[in-house]
């Protein structure tokens, strides 16, 4: 086998990928397509630029030699606050070729969380976006240490684009091996602060074939647009790694996305494949009650980060004529393994399982769960994240003997195979003695007409008895009052078991959540 390929062996569950001893994962996602005949085929687009292959490759090859002079070495840290652009590509992709560590972090962060994971990774580097020097800039007054190499993307004076220009085009992959470090990612952080956790050579080819090519069929004529970000996991697969391994088109939203927006880029650049999250698909179809989208293009659309309701997704069918293949994944897990596919669609499960992937549901003694029961959901395949950096009780309490990762969630498994989310382990509420699911109580609550989103917690009652509390978004126009708590308690007691209505609402402007758009119970707890 070639250096830095890799090949695909058996069928079905059983397939699996084989990858040289040599492997340095920027070769065949980044050099291998000019080498194939694609290097005048656009590989980025967006409203402020459009790169080819050929010049993707180039300026990968640019970056890496440039963090080389700066004196970043094998294993060196790179912290990227860093905007959905070509340049994103070329620092997390040159570094890797360079067999420096990229570190992408989310770029809704305030200082303190920049100051965190800079402490965090002793990090070599720190590479931002001018867009959020309001943030990042801070974070380095009140670091204990500072990066050695601290550098803007752009704008004036030096800047990693400007010194980058003046740097060879011509970079020899650094030696490594499948198994071996390549790139973090730090957790969202849905339970408390973030984890940094370490994947490695193999882990992207992993899920770009199971997921993306053998559950989505994703091929090289696709366009993928992605409004979840490039800086965490989800993001990551949609709009750069799933794209390259087929050497197919990526477009790119630098700003936070809207129904406006999404809309804009879809209308424009006729993308086939897109990748949302349920909040935003909620906003889009409120938006869609005052505006048309042209969604024609469209073979796909995909969502992950938050269990999507069925509601939603009947709702999207109805309007659009196009499913919504919802899944679940995990940045330690780096994409979906549990997924809707085309031809398989259960409204309000997660679907069945990634083929590479396997999982079990166990009980709180440690055994497997009875089908049908609730209980933490496991899963072990090959891309899995080797363990937390700097974190060994965290890594002992996740990552699991033979492989196996808990994911921190609590699931049931139908007879049929189909995977039905039940909450964060620690979201579970215990109303009456019996276990409720607090995504049940929301799924119920976003099916009314005057709901925009809805989070559910635990409060314990004057009896210190343990009740569900509803935080509500309603829609654009409705106002939170007493008749609407009525609305919305009948509206549950009719469609649930009689202990699972919200007994306290409030009505908010808008809910905490990840990057990813994962409710962060835990802040309305406090």
């Amino acid at each position: 086998m070639k250096d830095h390929s890799f090949a695909i062996e058996g069928s079905g569950a059983s397939t699996r990928l084989v990858f040289s001893p040599n492997f340095n994962v920027a070769v065949p996602y980044i050099d291998r397509h000019v080498a194939e005949g694609r290097g005048a085929k656009i590989a980025i687009r967006s409203d402020q630029a459009q790169v080819t292959y050929a010049e993707l490759a180039a300026n990968v090859n640019r970056a890496g030699n440039l963090l080389q002079e700066l004196g970043l070495r094998r294993g060196d840290r790179m912290l990227m606050v860093v905007k959905d652009c070509p340049a994103f590509f070329y620092l997390f992709w040159g570094a890797i070729k360079a067999g420096v560590v990229p570190v992408p972090l989310n770029t809704l962060l305030r200082a303190s969380d920049y100051a965190y994971m800079i402490e965090d990774s002793a990090c070599q580097a720190f590479i931002y976006s001018p867009e959020f020097a309001a943030e990042a800039e801070p974070a380095l007054t009140i670091v204990k240490r500072k990066p050695p190499e601290i550098l803007k993307v752009e704008g004036e004076a030096q800047t990693f684009l400007s010194m980058m220009a003046s740097v060879s085009d011509v970079l020899a992959p650094y030696p490594a091996g499948a198994e071996e470090e390549c790139f973090w990612l730090y957790s969202s952080g849905s339970t408390g602060r973030p984890k940094g956790a370490v994947h490695r050579q193999r882990d992207i080819p992993v899920t770009a074939h199971h997921y993306g090519v053998a559950t989505l069929g994703i091929r090289e004529n696709d366009i993928f647009f992605s409004a979840a970000k490039l800086f965490f996991a989800y993001g990551l697969g949609n709009a750069m790694t799933f794209p390259l391994h087929v050497g197919a088109e990526a477009v790119l939203l630098e700003p936070r996305p809207t129904p406006d927006s999404t809309f804009a880029i879809i209308a424009k650049y006729k993308p086939t494949l897109y990748f949302g999250v349920p909040t935003l698909y909620a906003a889009q179809l409120q938006a869609m009650e005052q505006t048309k989208a042209d969604l024609a293009s469209i073979r796909y659309c995909v969502s992950a980060g938050e269990a999507l309701p069925g509601d939603i997704l009947r709702r999207w069918k109805e309007k659009t004529g196009l499913d919504i293949l919802d899944g679940i994944g995990s940045t330690e897990a780096l994409h979906i393994f549990i997924a809707n596919r085309p031809g398989d669609i259960k409204a309000g499960t997660s679907g069945k399982l990634v083929q590479g992937y396997e999982a079990r549901i166990v009980d709180d003694s440690g055994q497997i769960a009875k089908m049908g029961d609730s209980g933490k959901l496991h899963i072990r395949g090959p891309s899995t994240a080797a363990y937390y950096w700097n974190q060994p009780e965290k890594t002992k309490e996740t990552m699991l003997a033979d492989d196996w990762l808990n994911t921190g969630d609590t699931y049931i498994k139908d007879e049929q195979g189909y995977f039905h989310y039940c909450g964060r382990t620690d979201d579970m509420l215990k109303v009456g003695g019996i276990w409720c699911s607090p995504f049940e109580i929301e799924a119920k609550l976003v099916e009314h007409p005057k709901v925009l989103e809805a989070a559910i917690v635990g409060r314990a009652d004057a009896d210190g008895l343990v009740k569900p509390e509803a935080w509500i978004v309603l829609k654009q126009g409705v106002a939170g009052e007493p008749a609407i708590e009525e609305e919305l308690k009948a509206h549950c007691k009719g469609g649930l078991a009689p202990y699972k209505y919200p007994r306290w609402f409030h009505f908010v402007a808008e809910l905490p959540k990840t990057a990813t758009g994962k409710i962060q119970r835990f802040k309305l707890r406090t």
